[in-house]
C-alpha cells in the first residue's frame, strides 16, 4: 500500500514515511493510493478491537517497515475497554472514552507513539500539535515518556475547559505547551506554517500529531469497524453513526471504514455553532470562517483540515449528512439525557443526541451508534449546573489533577512559534 498527497497523486510513499512527514511536501494530506477491501467474512465475531485492527489496519500497512510490529503496536495502543451500551431500540453508545485522558484522541494519540517509538531516527523529532481540547492531553500523555519525540502542544487562550487546560500543561519535560493569543485556527495555521518552513522542518525534524498525519485516522477506523461488525454479525444489518466532529479526522476515519466495505451505512456529522461544514452540505461551497466559541469547544474549528481529504472523492458524500447545532441544543440535550436515560454526557456527544432527535422518524428508527467522545467530567462546570449534580471523576484524571501545571503564553505569530523550537 502507498499513500499519496490529495494535491498531487504521482508522489507514493509509504506509509511509514507518510506518518514521519505529516503533511506532504506540496501542502496536502495523505491519503491511501486506494482503500483495500473487505468482507464481514474476513472477520471473526469474538475478535477484539486491537484484533480487528491488527486484520483491518494490516492492509495499509503490507509494504512497510511496521509491518511486523503492527500487532504489538495495536496491542498497547488499544488497552482499554470501548464498551457499546444500548440506550434505546434504535440508539446505541459507542463510548470512546475511557482511555487514560477520558477521550476518543487516546486511540489515534497511542498508536501514533508507538509508531514513531518503532521508527528508528538518528534526530530525535519535534512533534507539533494544535488542539482545540483534547488532542493535546492525548498526545502529551501518548508521548511523555517517548524516547524517540518530544512534543510541543499548540492550544488556544480561553478556548478550552479548566480541566483541559490542565491536562494539555502538566506533562513532564518531553511536552512543552504553548498557550496562543487567539483560536484554533491560529494554531493550526502556525504549524502548518511551520511545515511549510524548510528551514525549521530540517533543523528540528518536525512532525505532526493532528489528525493531518495518517497514524491520526488510520487507528480511528478501527472502532467504526469494530462496532459495524459487531452490528452486522448478531442483527444483519449495516450500522449507521452519528459523529461529533470540528476538524473532521474522526468523521472521515469513518467515511475510510466504509469505503473498505465494511457494513456502515448513514454517517452524520454532527457540527456546532462553526458552521462551514454544514454550509458545504447545504449548498455545495465550503466557506471557511473565523471559529465561534462554543460549549463544545473541541470542535470549535471554522476551517477543518480534512475537509481536503472529503473532498477529493465524490463517493464520500454519498449518504453522509451534516447538522450544526446551538449551544441552547446541548444544554436541552445534556439535560435530557440525564433525566430520561440517566446518562451524563459532554457537550460533544449531547451535539450528536440532537442530531439523532432531529431525524425523521423513519430514519431515526434504523439503528444508530452514537460516538461518545468524552467523559463528562472533563466539562463538569457546564455540565453539573445543568443536571444539578456532582460529577465524579474518572479513575485516569485524579492524579492529573495534582500535577504541576507549566505553560508558555506566544503570540499567534510564526517567529513566536520559532522561538520556543
Amino acid at each position: 500500500m502507498k499513500f499519496i498527497s490529495t494535491r498531487n497523486q504521482t508522489e507514493q510513499v509509504t506509509a511509514s514515511q507518510a506518518i514521519l512527514a505529516g503533511i506532504a511536501p506540496d501542502g496536502g494530506l495523505y491519503v491511501p493510493q486506494h482503500f483495500p477491501q473487505f468482507t464481514v467474512d474476513d472477520f471473526n465475531a469474538e475478535q477484539n478491537l486491537s484484533e480487528v485492527a491488527v486484520r483491518l489496519l494490516g492492509k495499509f500497512f503490507s509494504d512497510d517497515q511496521l509491518a511486523e510490529e503492527l500487532p504489538q503496536i495495536c496491542q498497547s495502543a488499544f488497552d482499554f475497554p470501548v464498551p457499546v451500551k444500548p440506550l434505546s431500540d434504535g440508539l446505541s453508545i459507542l463510548e470512546l472514552f475511557h482511555g487514560p485522558t477520558a477521550a476518543f484522541k487516546d486511540f489515534g494519540a497511542r498508536f501514533l507513539a508507538q509508531c514513531f517509538d518503532k521508527i528508528p531516527t538518528e534526530q530525535k523529532r519535534t512533534i507539533l500539535v494544535a488542539t482545540s481540547g483534547d488532542t493535546g492531553g492525548a498526545v502529551g500523555c501518548a508521548f511523555e515518556h517517548s524516547t524517540s519525540a518530544k512534543v510541543v502542544i499548540l492550544y488556544p487562550k480561553g478556548r478550552v475547559s479548566p480541566l483541559q487546560q490542565q491536562q494539555l500543561t502538566c506533562w513532564g519535560d518531553n511536552v512543552t505547551a504553548l498557550q496562543v493569543d487567539g483560536d484554533f485556527d491560529d494554531c493550526q495555521r502556525l504549524v502548518k506554517a511551520a511545515f511549510a518552513d524548510k528551514g525549521l522542518q530540517e533543523k528540528y525534524n518536525l512532525a505532526s500529531a493532528n489528525s493531518i498525519n495518517i497514524a491520526r485516522l488510520l487507528p480511528q477506523m478501527s472502532y467504526y469497524a469494530y462496532a459495524a461488525l459487531r452490528h452486522f454479525k448478531t442483527s444483519g444489518q449495516v450500522a449507521n453513526f452519528i459523529i461529533p466532529t470540528g476538524n473532521m479526522g474522526n468523521g472521515m476515519a469513518c467515511l475510510w471504514a466504509r469505503a473498505c466495505g465494511l457494513p456502515i451505512g448513514k454517517v452524520i456529522f454532527a457540527s456546532n455553532a462553526n458552521h462551514s461544514l454544514y454550509d458545504y452540505f447545504a449548498n455545495g461551497e465550503m466557506l471557511p470562517h473565523s471559529s465561534i466559541a462554543t460549549l463544545a469547544n473541541a470542535m470549535d474549528v471554522g476551517n477543518p483540515s480534512n475537509f481536503e481529504r472529503f473532498a477529493i472523492d465524490q463517493a464520500f458524500a454519498e449518504n453522509t449528512m451534516c447538522q450544526t447545532i446551538s449551544d441552547q441544543q446541548i444544554k436541552q440535550s445534556i439535560i435530557d439525557g440525564f433525566s430520561q436515560y440517566d446518562q451524563t454526557w459532554c457537550p460533544h456527544t449531547a451535539c450528536g443526541f440532537v442530531a439523532w432527535q432531529n431525524l425523521p422518524e423513519e430514519i431515526r428508527n434504523e439503528h444508530w451508534y452514537l460516538v461518545a467522545t468524552a467523559d463528562s467530567y472533563k466539562f463538569k462546570e457546564i455540565v453539573e449546573p445543568l443536571i444539578g449534580e456532582v460529577i465524579s471523576a474518572p479513575a485516569s484524571l485524579l492524579d492529573l489533577q495534582s500535577r504541576a501545571s507549566n505553560f508558555i503564553a506566544i503570540k499567534p505569530e510564526l517567529p513566536a512559534l520559532a522561538e520556543v523550537l
